[in-house]
């Protein structure tokens, strides 16, 4: 499984960094989208589970396990 974001949509909550049980998403503080927000990351592709908590938690839809 593989946490992809869309990078556009997301608005930097932090909702998804609380609800990962792997503790592998953080946010990043390099590069904002166009709506100003520095936006979540997953640390460690190879240790996600693909529980799916962090897409369920997403306000905005802007994360999805594939």
């Amino acid at each position: 499984m593989k946490f992809n974001l869309d990078f556009e949509r997301c608005k930097g909550c932090t909702l998804c960094v609380n609800a990962c049980p792997k503790k592998i998403i953080e946010m990043q503080s390099e590069r904002l989208n166009k709506s100003g927000y520095y936006t979540a990351e997953c640390t460690d592709q190879n240790a996600c589970t693909g529980c799916a908590l962090c897409a369920v938690m997403c306000p905005d839809c802007a994360i999805a396990i594939s």
